[in-house]
């Protein structure tokens, strides 16, 4: 299968994160992403900076919980956006990473808990 805006929207299974994705790719299609520099991956990572500013916002900002959830479903479309950019296999990388971090220790430092292979 490709994992292009094109893939996705050609792909017939009906699992819930295929039609995540084929939703996001509809989006991508329907605002042409990869001809108006949308697919660019500089421009990709400044709106994700931008997106996790407004979502940090939200948080201590109090703001209610759902402008919470609907900043994080922002970052969540995005990424996905990304992984069609890049023609990347999303889902199987979460699958592959979440294998190695479930091996991983927990580590308490200042500021709380991390699961890290970093020894520093």
């Amino acid at each position: 299968m490709s994992f292009s805006v094109d893939g996705w929207l050609e792909n017939s299974d009906n699992d819930e994160w295929s039609k995540m994705m084929k939703k996001v790719a509809q989006f991508h299609k329907k605002h042409d992403f990869a001809g108006n520099n949308g697919h660019d991956m500089g421009y990709r990572i400044a709106l994700t900076v931008e997106e996790l500013g407004e979502l940090a916002a939200a948080i201590t900002k109090g703001k209610p919980i759902e402008d919470c959830a609907e900043e994080m479903a922002d970052i969540l479309i995005l990424l996905m956006g990304h992984s069609l950019a890049m023609e990347i296999d999303l889902k199987s990388a979460f699958e592959s990473k979440y294998e190695r971090i479930m091996q991983r220790p927990a580590r308490t430092g200042r500021l709380g808990v991390r699961v890290t292979e970093y020894e520093g």
